[in-house]
C-alpha cells in the first residue's frame, strides 16, 4: 500500500508495542515470536501479520527474508521489538563485576536482530528492554553502539543509540510501569522524548481502568487468591503491601521493614494507577484487586491499554504472561507518534487510540479487616533490613560467594 510505513517486529509477544506503532501508521508485513500461545493470540487478532517459519529468532535468515519480502537495503522504515532481558537486567548485573552482555549466552537472539539491522538498513530502530536502568544504561549503550558503529562505517548510515526512559503513567496509561527503550535513526539525529499526556497528579487510576467492570460471584471465586498468606491480605488496606504490618507501617507488627520484596502482599487502590503487572508472580505477588482476589485478564488488558476486544488466547496464567511482559499500546503509540515527526512525516494523528479516559465515580475504600488469629503467633519486635549494601546479600557478595537468583533478583535468603 502506497504511504505505509513498513516495520518488521521481533519477539513480538501478545504485540502491544506493535499495536500501538499501528495506530500511527507503522505495519508489521513480518512478526518474529516462538511463544505458541502469543502466535496464537496475534493470528486470532491479527491475522494479515505474517509470521514467518516457527518464529524462532535464531531461525532467521535476514537475506532470505528480505528477498521474501521483496525488500532491498534501505526500504524498510522500521525494525521494532522487545529483545530478551536477561542479560540486562538487575540480576545479571549483580551477579557479575562487570557488565559485558556480549559473553551472555542469552545474547545470540540480539546477534541475530544485529544481522538484521545490517541487512535491512531500517530507518528507525526501536528497541524495548525493561532490564535497563540508569546503573546499566551506558554499559547497553555501548552493546548496541558498538555494532551500529560498524554498520555506520561499512554502510554510509549514522545510526547512533539513544536511551529512552519512560513511565508509562505519564501518557494515559493507568499503571506505574517504567520502560527503556534504544532508539537510533539512521540520519543520525535525534529522538526527542515524546510529551507527557498528563501530569503526575492527572495520571490514570485503577478505577478509571475497569471501575465499570462487574464479575460475577463464579469469576471471583476462580480468582481468589491461594497460599499461605491468602487470608491476611484483606487486613491490608488499599494503595499498601505488607510493609503496613511492619513497626513502621501503622499494622500489626508481623514482619520486618523491607525483609520481604516489594510486591509481597501488593494491593491496588482505587485512586491511584496500578503498580506494574508481572509477567509470571508467585502466590503472594502483587498487585491484587482490592476485593482481595487476583485480577482478571480483562482489568489487566485494561491496565496495559490493550482493546477490549483483542483476544488473549492460553490458559489464565499464559495469558497473564502475555500481558505482562507487553508493552502498554498507550505508550507505544505515544513514541510512534514522536517517531513519525523524527522522520517527517507528522503525528499522524492529534488523539491518542489506547491512553485511557478518566472517571468521576471513584468510591470510598474497601474496609480494613483484623489480623485473622492464625497470624497473631508472628507477632514480635521483627529485624529491619539493615539498609543498601549491608544485607546479607550484599555481604556474601563481597565475600565473593555466587547469589541465588529468583523472580524477584538477586537472593541470599529464603523469602
Amino acid at each position: 500500500m502506497e504511504g505505509t510505513l513498513r516495520s518488521i517486529s521481533l519477539f513480538t509477544g501478545a504485540g502491544g508495542l506493535d499495536l500501538g506503532f499501528e495506530a500511527r501508521g507503522f505495519h508489521p508485513i513480518a512478526c518474529f515470536e516462538n511463544d505458541l500461545d502469543s502466535r496464537s493470540t496475534l493470528i486470532a487478532n491479527r491475522p494479515n501479520w505474517l509470521l514467518p517459519g516457527t518464529g524462532d529468532i535464531e531461525e532467521l535468515k535476514p537475506s532470505q527474508l528480505m528477498a521474501d519480502l521483496n525488500l532491498k537495503a534501505g526500504d524498510l522504515d522500521l525494525i521494532l521489538g522487545g529483545p530478551p532481558c536477561q542479560p540486562f537486567s538487575k540480576s545479571a548485573y549483580w551477579a557479575r563485576s562487570s557488565f559485558e552482555p556480549i559473553d551472555d549466552a542469552r545474547t545470540r537472539p540480539l546477534l541475530k536482530l544485529n544481522r538484521l539491522i545490517e541487512t535491512a538498513l531500517p530507518k528507525a530502530i526501536v528497541l524495548e528492554n525493561v532490564g535497563v536502568v540508569a546503573k546499566e544504561g551506558d554499559g547497553v549503550l555501548k552493546f548496541y553502539q558498538r555494532t551500529l558503529d560498524r554498520i555506520n562505517r561499512l554502510s554510509g548510515t549514522k545510526y547512533l543509540a539513544q536511551l529512552v526512559s519512560l513511565n508509562a503513567a505519564d501518557y494515559g496509561v493507568p499503571q506505574l510501569r517504567e520502560r527503556a527503550f534504544v532508539v537510533a535513526l539512521r540520519d543520525g539525529q535525534t529522538f526527542v522524548v515524546p510529551p507527557a499526556l498528563n501530569s503526575a497528579g492527572e495520571r490514570r487510576t485503577a478505577w478509571d481502568a475497569f471501575g465499570d467492570l462487574f464479575l460475577s460471584q463464579t469469576e471471583r471465586g476462580e480468582l481468589q487468591m491461594r497460599g499461605k498468606w491468602a487470608d491476611l491480605l484483606p487486613s491490608i488496606p488499599e494503595g499498601l503491601n505488607y510493609l503496613h504490618h511492619t513497626s513502621r507501617g501503622g499494622g500489626t507488627p508481623l514482619f520486618g521493614w523491607r525483609t520481604r520484596y516489594w510486591s509481597f502482599l501488593l494491593k491496588l487502590a482505587k485512586d491511584k494507577p496500578a503498580w506494574t503487572i508481572q509477567a509470571s508472580p508467585g502466590p503472594s505477588t502483587g498487585p491484587f484487586h482490592w476485593e482481595n482476589r487476583l485480577l482478571s485478564v480483562m482489568e489487566m488488558k485494561r491496565l496495559q491499554t490493550f482493546p477490549d476486544n483483542y483476544v488473549l488466547k492460553g490458559s489464565y496464567a499464559s495469558q497473564r504472561r502475555q500481558l505482562g511482559n507487553a508493552v502498554p499500546s498507550a505508550l507505544a503509540e505515544a513514541i510512534a507518534g514522536q517517531l513519525r515527526e523524527a522522520l517527517g512525516l507528522g503525528a499522524a494523528a492529534s488523539a491518542t487510540t489506547f491512553a485511557r479516559t478518566r472517571r468521576d465515580d471513584c468510591p470510598a475504600p474497601e474496609a480494613v479487616m483484623p489480623v485473622p488469629s492464625a497470624y497473631m503467633s508472628l507477632v514480635a519486635e521483627h529485624a529491619e533490613h539493615p539498609g543498601t549494601g549491608l544485607g546479607p546479600g550484599a555481604q556474601r557478595r563481597t565475600a565473593g560467594l555466587k547469589p541465588r537468583v529468583t523472580e524477584h533478583g538477586p537472593s541470599f535468603r529464603s523469602r
